[in-house]
């Protein structure tokens, strides 16, 4: 008995003795510290281009109500719509409004016998086009303003103006990243109003590469990258659907080729690839598909063998066959049917050609026609360059072709940076465009990158000329799948992703590389928690190595 009241007495001094301001460690019976916020940030990611804020807070009505305007076509109505009826589930949360399934009632009269009325019971959206077709540089600027509240005015609105509907997807996140649910009021709320907000992205591209040919990734899984996307503001899928350890992808007209897939369960059908295009479409993001030639190949010869140049020489492919270029010819008039976008990476990457020198009729080919294995890589990569183009494709090539033979590669040719810095300003100061990915900073499979070092790396880094620096049409943030699957794969992503995602959204005036810790850190464990509340696995942001577990409990914000 007197042991037992010596550990109350103890206990009860520990209470007093420590500051509020710390919170039980459940697993170890220590008091961990509470995450500081501070007020003068803005958190907002990626942060807008141009905003002002006050100090008010306004209460939204979980009945808001949408309002669209403008010449905007059916097709913008729907997809503003539908991304409404989306985000009124997550802004609505924990009110009831939006959500499947009707709450019990009581919780509405609840809320209703705190607050007699709302500030917010409209978002008004207006598009200027009624073209919904997504490109490359498609219009996504926006303005968007969360009025004050008139004393003779029963409710206030929020508008959202766009010159395309795309621009009026990126506005409706930032709005529901205004909007945080008080849990003392039971109210959502807009803090820091009124709000006025003109937005645009700094580059055209802002992607992300997803490869399902390491493992395979299942229809869900994607479609719940895409959504996590279009929170950060992506706004390309770069999907490296095959390489040579699978060949997931139906391709009709060449039915053996998705026997190279792992297994008969491990496969996209051609309404799979249509739907992900689709699905994306909806939340304003490009699928830009791959299929990377001659490397990178050898499950192709699974279901075709004549495409290996021999059964010990299964890649690069045969570069002596028309039949491999009527292969690949035949895979790109299929891809054409399902994806829209203007860009296709043929790849290019990685060719070993030694084998091509040991092979009979291959070694004979390339002296009949006066070719190096070197010239052969070459011949290669420029016909399918023109198998791309004839299907009304600009091609998209790793950085290798242009190393290899610059003055050969058509003009239309963007070059895909991934070796290391320095590449982009060589090629845009010989004419072409370049997209960024130095793996050093943005290769996600990296997991000894941490968030501060993607966060400083910089697209424009060593272009000074203006017109030159236009060529970077932007950006991407690769993730390789040999060490990710669905059971780790959206805390590879996640967090480190959106530090690329506001460097190649936000001006790069207002998102400056020093005092990072005290400016951007806080802003960026915000967005983490964000993502953690919407269901994406986002890991901690402050360990050095990627995708870790927590070291212990804590506050989502301290982590």
């Amino acid at each position: 008995m007197l042991r037992m009241f010596c550990y109350f007495f103890v206990l009860c001094a520990l209470f007093v003795v420590l500051p509020q301001s710390l919170l039980l460690d459940g697993s170890r019976g220590i008091r961990t510290k509470q995450p500081h916020f501070d007020e003068s940030l803005t958190y907002l990611w990626p942060l807008p281009a141009e905003f002002t804020s006050g100090d008010e807070v306004l209460s939204v009505d979980p009945s808001l109500k949408l309002s669209v305007a403008g010449t905007g076509g059916a097709g913008a109505s729907y997809i503003v719509g539908e991304a409404f009826e989306r985000y009124k589930k997550i802004i609505f949360e924990h009110s009831g409004s939006g959500n499947v399934g009707e709450r019990l009632r009581f919780k509405r009269v609840l809320v209703e016998s705190i607050i007699s009325e709302y500030d917010v019971s409209q978002l008004k959206i207006t598009v200027h086009s009624d073209n919904d077709e997504l490109q490359l540089g498609v219009d996504e600027s926006y303005t968007l303003q969360v009025s004050k509240v008139k004393e003779d005015s029963i409710a206030g609105e929020v508008t959202i103006e766009a010159n395309t509907v795309y621009g009026a997807l990126r506005g409706i996140e930032t709005f529901s990243q205004l909007c945080s649910f008080d849990y003392t009021t039971k109210t959502v709320q807009i803090h820091k109003a009124p709000w006025v907000i003109h937005d645009q992205p700094r580059f055209a591209y802002r992607g992300l590469m997803l490869d399902t040919s390491r493992h395979y990734l299942p229809i869900t899984v994607i479609k719940q990258i895409i959504d996590s996307m279009s929170y950060a503001k992506f706004n390309v899928l770069h999907w490296h659907i095959i390489d040579e350890e699978s060949f997931p992808l139906e391709v009709p007209s060449y039915p053996n080729l998705w026997n190279g897939s792992y297994t008969k369960w491990e496969r996209y059908t051609v309404e799979d690839a249509y739907e992900i295009v689709n699905f994306a479409k909806m939340r304003g993001i490009n699928v830009m598909a791959e299929v990377d030639v001659p490397g990178h190949a050898e499950s192709w010869g699974v279901g075709y063998p004549d495409l290996w140049p021999s059964p010990t020489c299964r890649e690069p492919l045969d570069v002596s066959k028309n039949f491999t270029f009527d292969v690949f010819s035949g895979i790109l008039t299929e891809l054409r049917k399902i994806f829209p976008f203007e860009l296709f990476h043929l790849g290019g990457d990685e060719v070993n050609t030694d084998c091509w020198s040991k092979t009979p009729h291959v070694k004979q080919w390339l002296q009949t026609n006066n070719l190096t294995t070197k010239d052969g890589y070459q011949y290669f990569v420029l016909k399918a360059q023109e198998i791309a183009l004839s299907k009304n494709w600009t091609p998209v090539n790793w950085e290798e072709t242009f190393n290899a033979f610059p003055s050969k590669l058509n003009p239309q040719t963007i070059v895909h940076n991934w070796l290391g810095p320095g590449v982009c300003p060589k090629a845009v100061a010989k004419g072409f465009r370049c997209i960024f990915s130095n793996q050093g900073v943005w290769y996600l499979d990296h997991l000894d990158v941490p968030w501060d070092e993607v966060y400083k790396a910089e697209p424009l880094e060593g272009i000074y000329d203006a017109s030159q620096q236009k060529l970077v049409i932007g950006g991407e943030v690769c993730m390789w799948g040999e060490t990710a699957d669905t059971s780790d794969i959206q805390q590879t992503i996640w967090p480190r992703a959106a530090a690329a995602a506001e460097r190649l959204w936000s001006p790069r005036e207002s998102t400056p590389k020093a005092n990072i810790t005290s400016t951007t850190l806080p802003r960026l464990l915000n967005f983490r928690c964000l993502l953690n509340r919407r269901g994406v696995a986002a890991a901690p942001v402050r360990h050095f190595y990627a995708r870790q577990a927590p070291d212990g409990a804590g506050s989502c914000y301290s982590q």
